[in-house]
């Protein structure tokens, strides 16, 4: 881990990168000059592979607030910046731009560690005006990506959680949930855990190209049943929905997800804000040429025929007939497989504040 270097990776080829979802490095919207590679006839060797980096994340505070009606929580905490599963659709990549990165391969090659984060959510938990209500972990990032397994963030997160019995939520694409399946189950056997297993698809080839470095299918599974065998309330987020791509696997993504212990589901349509739309229109150009155009045309439709749909209400599951289709088919299945649409409500009664001094303790003293 290093500390913040704030420049944008070397200008990368516009070409696909082997376990990399994005083609390129794309310009963000902050950018005072574009840049653009010059093929003058001497370039022979081929582009170094990006390198994935982890920095330091010094932030002051830990949980953020929303008070959006359709995301179903108001406190979120993400113990990461930027994400190397590098899911190609992911919405939170136009977060990078405000880090003066690329929202391309700088998303997913650039991550940034809270470190402090199981200290500053404890004092946070601490102050006399704290207002218990879940926390959902892994909302512009997933608090399971791989630097987890060595830096252990979530885990010590998940220890502040049960040591306050405060309620909490993940939503992952990553089997490495079950390492810590003893927290989750604590937190479960007290009405305080629920975890949301993100499914895109049952096609692994498929998956390696839209989230190159995600859990397999079918890991992501198993991983959903071993959190329901151990009573931690399991739901199937099947997200996100693309016309032409993967939404013929609406049912099968949900039955699969019932026979390995789901209780609930949920879906959502693909959202394509800032600087997401032109780096899937890359990939779909890569990936499927033969599909790009029918595709997008259907996007635009679900989406009031722009790339976007920020409109509480719509922007989760789109507009017009093909919307209302997906909506009957989900529903449909969902009453045929006895699976609930909505998530478990947790208990925030039992939450008992850390002592305030523990919290003090830990933070270093002013000089003045």
């Amino acid at each position: 881990m290093d500390d913040f270097d704030p420049a944008p990776s070397p200008e990368i080829n516009a070409r696909p990168v082997k376990g990399r979802g994005a083609v390129g490095n794309v310009d963000h919207r902050f950018t005072n000059e574009t840049r653009r590679a010059v093929d003058d006839g001497w370039q022979q060797a081929e582009p170094s592979l990006p390198q994935t980096r982890l920095h330091v994340d010094s932030a002051k505070s830990i949980i953020s607030r929303n008070d959006s009606p359709d995301l179903g929580f108001d406190q979120s905490l993400n113990p990461y910046r930027g994400c190397e599963h590098g899911c190609i659709y992911c919405y939170a990549r136009p977060t990078h731009a405000w880090l003066g990165l690329s929202p391309g391969l700088d998303f997913e090659t650039q991550i940034f560690a809270k470190p402090d984060a199981p200290r500053l959510l404890r004092e946070e938990l601490a102050k006399p005006g704290y207002v218990c209500s879940t926390i959902a972990l892994g909302t512009a990032t997933d608090a399971y990506q791989p630097f987890e397994r060595k830096e252990k963030l979530t885990r010590a997160i998940l220890q502040v959680m049960l040591e306050t019995r405060h309620p909490v939520s993940v939503v992952t694409k990553s089997s490495l949930i079950v390492r810590d399946i003893d927290l989750w189950a604590e937190l479960a056997g007290q009405k305080l855990s629920h975890a949301a297993i993100s499914l895109t698809t049952l096609d692994g080839p498929l998956a390696r190209q839209l989230e190159p470095r995600a859990s397999a299918p079918h890991a992501r599974l198993e991983a959903m049943g071993e959190l329901a065998a151990a009573g931690i309330p399991a739901t199937a987020l099947i997200a996100p929905l693309i016309p032409g791509i993967n939404d013929h696997e609406l049912e099968k993504l949900l039955a699969a997800a019932k026979e390995h212990g789901a209780s609930s589901a949920r879906y959502t349509v693909l959202r394509l804000p800032y600087e997401v739309a032109p780096l899937f229109r890359d990939w779909l150009n890569w990936h499927a040429p033969e599909k790009a155009a029918r595709v997008m045309s259907v996007l635009y439709d679900l989406r009031g025929q722009r790339a976007n749909d920020p409109n509480f209400g719509s922007r989760m599951t789109g507009l017009g007939h093909y919307a209302e289709l997906l909506r009957q088919r989900f529903a449909l299945a969902c009453r045929r497989l006895a699976l609930n649409h909505d998530w478990p409500q947790l208990d925030t009664t039992r939450f008992v504040p850390p002592p305030a001094g523990d919290a003090r303790a830990t933070r270093q003293l002013s000089l003045f």
